[in-house]
């Protein structure tokens, strides 16, 4: 495999906002080489691999964008790979505040290959929903799995199926009506790519191959939908699961988050 060439492909189609139908209130603001993405539950910031500038007239870059946020009295995520420059890139976003996560692997896979007939445990259900019920449900399952606040994941879902429901499709799988497993991919017109997120399963559900079931599933609508590439970034846990299946890696992702001080 051409993991070169899937990088290409990757850096040029997936490092700046897709196009498409952008959901309510959020907007596309470009400061130099840089977009805002603004609108959302906490700014983003996108990048070409090589931001362009360097020294004094980066730092002053990276502060504006958290300073635009501070102001919204938003936080800010600046998504950083591990090929893109400058290198000092990551260095320059802590001194001004931003805080890694645990850095997360960049795979590609081709829905052909990956678009296999979802296998799933007796008495597991899977289900596509857009429902605002069923979405609200979602965030419940992903907060109670991660232990943390997700309750915006229903309005992001909910803000992408009312934009524009083609670019999104939602699964669950659930186990007498208890949702165990939830994932979604998005769409970006005008690329060749799927990005597959949220697959999150319950722990005394994991390694029964629901996780696997999801991706499969998504992989079909995938191809049915004429999209070639599927892209994820993988935890830990996830990215081993993926390279089994036929996922590639071909880099690394960290993203630098700055939250407002209390």
């Amino acid at each position: 495999m051409d993991t070169a060439a899937l990088l290409a492909v990757y850096d040029a189609q997936m490092r700046m906002p897709p196009g498409g139908t952008l959901p309510a209130g959020v907007t596309y603001e470009h400061d130099g080489p840089v977009v805002r993405i603004v609108g959302g539950h906490m700014g983003r910031i996108r990048a070409p691999r090589d931001v362009g500038v360097t020294g004094a007239a980066l730092d002053r870059l990276i502060v504006r964008q958290r300073d635009y946020f501070q102001a919204r009295g938003q936080g800010v995520e600046w998504k950083f790979r591990a090929h893109d420059l400058p290198a000092d890139l990551p260095e320059r976003l802590v001194a001004a505040g931003f805080v890694p996560e645990d850095p997360s692997t960049t795979l590609l896979g081709f829905a052909a290959e990956l678009a296999t007939e979802p296998v799933l445990p007796a008495g597991i259900v899977l289900r596509q929903v857009h429902e605002t019920d069923d979405l609200r449900r979602i965030a419940d399952h992903q907060s109670e799995v991660w232990d943390t606040d997700l309750s915006w994941v229903t309005g992001m879902l909910l803000s992408q199926v009312s934009a524009d429901p083609t670019q999104i499709t939602i699964l669950i799988a659930e186990a007498d009506d208890r949702i165990v497993c939830s994932a979604w991919s998005l769409y970006y017109p005008g690329t060749e790519f799927a990005a597959l997120l949220g697959g999150t399963t319950l722990p005394q559900w994991r390694g029964r191959g629901i996780y696997r079931a999801l991706i499969a599933a998504r992989a079909q609508d995938a191809v049915t939908r004429g999209v070639p590439l599927l892209h994820v970034d993988a935890s830990p846990a996830s990215a081993p699961i993926l390279r089994r299946l036929g996922f590639h890696a071909i880099t690394t992702s960290t993203h630098y988050h700055w939250t407002p001080p209390n």
